[in-house]
């Protein structure tokens, strides 16, 4: 339990709860993440998309013996409870928001998790996750958001509203195939047929990737500029998205990311894809034309 050093309340994420017998079959039609076999207690991660396929939710789904509570964006909540509710139609479900904090335990460790928490479906370097009054260990030190999104970004685990990802990218290109929010074996679910074209084609030309660099954060939305073109102009690589301390994550153009001299405000970047990543990233589109 050494690594297991800090605790952070995620202030930015709030709680949904939706229950009735059909909530299952609800949530499986529309979801990225199969959720038929999740017991009780488990936690999986997945999204809501749109029918084009762009992301617009992101969420936590923890089953219990009354159904599900959703872990979300503070900031989507209640526009996430109203599109679930346009999808109900006759299913035996209701959507409301529930009272409750969410909370992080990091860095991870390969050992068990302290009662009440789960591992981060996402990626296991994430830590231990948890609702309401999960009691936290004594040797964690409290730390703060911030902190927790340093941590995350380092990692290069994105965040749809942080990173202003949402009705922007597509779950592939923002890594989620990669970090277990999509079931490609479930049946259909909103956005599935433009999901899974673009997963079964392989080459990804646009992924979300970490940078590293020096001195201050580029701010969010910076242009990253790479290496000139035929023309002597220097080609848009790609847009900053989040940045902490030393690291940046950029949804970047593969064939304009490897090989090349990065830079944003004329400041040096290096591409420093997280481990998790890098087999999905060995062979890198050629440039389009």
């Amino acid at each position: 339990m050494a690594l297991m050093s800090h605790i952070a309340i995620l202030a930015d994420r709030r709680l949904i709860q939706i229950t009735g017998p059909d909530w299952r079959s609800f949530l499986q039609g529309l979801i990225t993440q199969s959720v038929e076999t999740l017991e009780d207690g488990a936690v999986a991660y997945g999204a809501l998309l749109t029918p084009q396929g762009r992301l617009l939710f992101d969420m936590f789904i923890w089953a219990d013996p009354d159904g599900a509570v959703l872990d979300v964006a503070a900031e989507g909540r209640e526009a996430l409870i109203a599109r679930l509710s346009m999808y109900r139609l006759r299913a035996k479900v209701a959507i409301t928001a529930k009272d409750g904090d969410v909370f992080a335990l990091f860095p991870g460790a390969q050992a068990e998790a302290p009662t009440g928490w789960r591992a981060d479906p996402r990626l296991a370097a994430l830590g231990w996750r948890a609702i309401s009054d999960a009691p936290p260990p004594t040797e964690a030190t409290p730390v703060s958001l911030e902190a927790y999104h340093a941590h995350r970004i380092a990692l290069g685990v994105p965040d749809l509203v942080r990173d202003g990802l949402s009705e922007k990218a597509y779950a592939v290109e923002a890594d989620l195939d990669l970090l277990n929010g999509v079931d490609f074996s479930k049946g259909c679910f909103v956005g599935q047929e433009t999901t899974s074209r673009m997963k079964r084609r392989g080459q990804i030309k646009t992924r979300l990737c970490t940078l590293s660099f020096d001195g201050p954060a580029p701010p969010q939305g910076a242009e990253v500029l790479c290496t000139e073109g035929t023309d002597g102009a220097p080609l848009r690589a790609g847009e900053v998205l989040s940045a902490g301390d030393g690291h940046a994550l950029a949804l970047m153009r593969l064939d304009r990311a490897f090989g090349r001299a990065l830079s944003v405000d004329g400041r040096p970047l290096h591409l420093a894809p997280a481990d998790w990543l890098l087999p999905a990233l060995t062979a890198p589109p050629s440039e389009a034309t």
